[in-house]
Parts: C-alpha cells; sequence; structure tokens
C-alpha cells in the first residue's frame, strides 16, 4: 500500500511538471505606431502609465505627421497618428477609419534677452510678416507699436520652422493661411510648405532645441514643449482682438465650438475660431488605422487602450495642457469603432 501511495504521489508530480513545461505564457502585447510630435509628451505619459496596469507596451515614434501617414498607408505599424485630417475620400481609398484623440494649442516661442513667457504681443499680421520675411528685426515698428513700454533689442530675427512633413506645421500654416492674404497667395496650407525664409529643424524637439540656442530666433511648437523647456511663449491676438495666452482654458475655448457630429470622418479645423477667449492656433491630433484588422487580440489591445486614454488619461492630459475629446465625441468614435473596425468580418468592439 506504501509503494503504491509512493508511485501515485511521484505519478501526481510528474503530472504537475510536465503540465508546467507544456503551459505557454502569453508575451506581453506590443502596439507600434509612428507620426505626429504635437501630441508625443501625452502619449507617452499615457503609455507609461497604462503599461504599469497592463504590461502592454506601446512602441511610439515621433516622426512627424506625413511619416504617421506614409507608415499607415504602407501597414508598417499598428496606427498612424497625424494632426493633418484626411479627408473621407482618402481614407476610404485606404480603407482607413480616424478618429481625434486629443486637442492642444500650437504657439510661437522666442529666445530675446530679457522677454519672458507672455511679455511679447504679435498679432496674426505681424507674425505672418515675420515668417514671410518682412519683418527682419526685432526693433521693427509695428513689433514696438504692440508691445509699449517693453524694451525690445536691435537684433535680427532667425525663424525657425520644420524641416519634416509636420502636422504642427499644418496648423500652423492653416491659421496664417486664414488671416494673411500674402501667405494664402505665396505659401498656403501643408504640412510641408516652401518657406520663404528661415532655419530648419526636426520635429517640435528639434525646434525647441534651436529656439533656445540661437539669441534672436522664433518658431513654433505645441504649447507642452514650450512648458517642458521652459520657453518664452507669445501672446496672439485672437479672432475677437483679444490678446491671449496659451492655456487649456484658451484652448478649450477654441474647441468650444467644434461640431464633430457633422464632421464628416472627423474631419475638422479648430485654427482661428471666434469667442474672447479662443486661442487662435488650436488643433486636433488623429489617430488613424485600417477597418479590417489581422490580429483580434491586438486589434481589442489597442482599441482598449485608446479607450483608457480617453476616460482615465484625462487628468494627465490636462496636466500638460491638452484638452480631452468631450463624452459625446468619445461616444461618436466608439460608435465608428463598432461599426467598421473587424478581423475576418466580425466586429472587435463590443
Amino acid at each position: 500500500m506504501k509503494c503504491f501511495q509512493q508511485k501515485l504521489f511521484t505519478g501526481i508530480v510528474l503530472l504537475f511538471i510536465i503540465g508546467i513545461g507544456c503551459q505557454t505564457f502569453a508575451e506581453p502585447i506590443t502596439i507600434t505606431g509612428v507620426g505626429a510630435s504635437f501630441p508625443f509628451p501625452v502619449y507617452s505619459q499615457w503609455a507609461h502609465t497604462y503599461y504599469a496596469l497592463t504590461e502592454m507596451k506601446l512602441d511610439y515614434q515621433s516622426i512627424g505627421s506625413g511619416g504617421g501617414i506614409a507608415q499607415i498607408k504602407a501597414k508598417t505599424v499598428d496606427f498612424g497618428a497625424s494632426d493633418v485630417p484626411l479627408q473621407p475620400a482618402e481614407l476610404d481609398e485606404f480603407g482607413l477609419i480616424q478618429f481625434p484623440m486629443v486637442m492642444g494649442g500650437v504657439v510661437a516661442v522666442v529666445n530675446i534677452q530679457g522677454i519672458k513667457p507672455g511679455d511679447l504681443r504679435l498679432n496674426h499680421n505681424v507674425l505672418a510678416d515675420i515668417f514671410l520675411g518682412k519683418i527682419t528685426t526685432w526693433k521693427d515698428p509695428n513689433i514696438v507699436a504692440l508691445n509699449p513700454g517693453l524694451t525690445l533689442p536691435e537684433q535680427e530675427i532667425t525663424v525657425l520652422h520644420r524641416a519634416d512633413g509636420s502636422g504642427t506645421t499644418w496648423i500652423f500654416t492653416n491659421y496664417l493661411d486664414k488671416v494673411s492674404a500674402e501667405w494664402h497667395e505665396k505659401v498656403g496650407t501643408a504640412n510641408t510648405v516652401k518657406w520663404p525664409v528661415g532655419v530648419a529643424g526636426k520635429g517640435n524637439e528639434g525646434i525647441s532645441q534651436y529656439v533656445k540656442k540661437i539669441n534672436g530666433a522664433i518658431g513654433y511648437v505645441e504649447f507642452a514643449y514650450a512648458l517642458q523647456n521652459n520657453m518664452a511663449y507669445v501672446l496672439l491676438e485672437n479672432q475677437a482682438g483679444k490678446f491671449v495666452a496659451p492655456t487649456i482654458e484658451t484652448f478649450q475655448a477654441a474647441a468650444s465650438n467644434a461640431d464633430w457630429g457633422h464632421a464628416p470622418g472627423f474631419y475638422m479645423v479648430l485654427t482661428d475660431q471666434p469667442g474672447d477667449e479662443s486661442w487662435p492656433i488650436t488643433g486636433a491630433s488623429f489617430i488613424l488605422l485600417y477597418k479590417e484588422q489581422k490580429d483580434l487580440t491586438k486589434a481589442r489591445t489597442l482599441l482598449k487602450f485608446f479607450d483608457w486614454c480617453y476616460h482615465d488619461g484625462t487628468e494627465l492630459a490636462k496636466k500638460l495642457h491638452y484638452v480631452p475629446m468631450p463624452e459625446n465625441v468619445v461616444t461618436q468614435v466608439q460608435t465608428l469603432w463598432k461599426n467598421t473596425v473587424h478581423v475576418n468580418g466580425k466586429p472587435v468592439w463590443k
């Protein structure tokens, strides 16, 4: 009997060991995305926090909106990110959907000795003329007239602009295109344009570093980069004729006019919005992904991450001065997921 018990025990142990040996443990899922540098600060914070909760890893590369659009079209990543919204016809051509993830502001930043954040005021005419190369020194009478009592140097202006295909450039040039007839005629709106003057840098990161290094420089970056790099941002005159500072409140004021429910394919432009408090260069950042997905587990994981960002990532977004999407827009986005994102014809999101 004792021998039988020992054999039984040995058999159970062997079965247990074999069971462990045969068991497969699921590898943590890695989601890949590339594109806009505009939302990179908040995407990186969301990814870090979500990894601690779920061990899902987000590998997101900030290469510019142009790169994000190109790579999702080439199917080399799980999603693309762009601050340039695609028209519905282009989405349909490639079998894509787009949805807004977050909103924020593009700001003009300067490096002028003695000038602190919010000291300098510019209106749309002067801003356009600087980037057109018509205003070339900080002591120009048009700048001085907007800043009585502010000591400005007799210093040449160095214009900094993006070298890469950039959604931040698209938002910035879209604004200038609306407010300056000369800009509209000579330059226009695009994620890459033929700049009349200036020095090129790559990414919001590159522009931030160049502006900090070059005395007399002016450039444009997403506001989070200005905060992180302790840069002197400019007050801008809005459509209502009010000089406003870039804050989450002024971004929200501009975004409050957006009617997402009547925007085909969520195509929405938020520059030069009306309202006393509206920041004039506000924009949204979008996610691009294929309607027909190949991997059900990965597709569900991806959408669960975006859902978490919408609902649990709002405070992180606000700390970085991004505007979270309103709940009614999130509901519209989730309806889009349910109706259009499939694996083998079956819905991914339920």
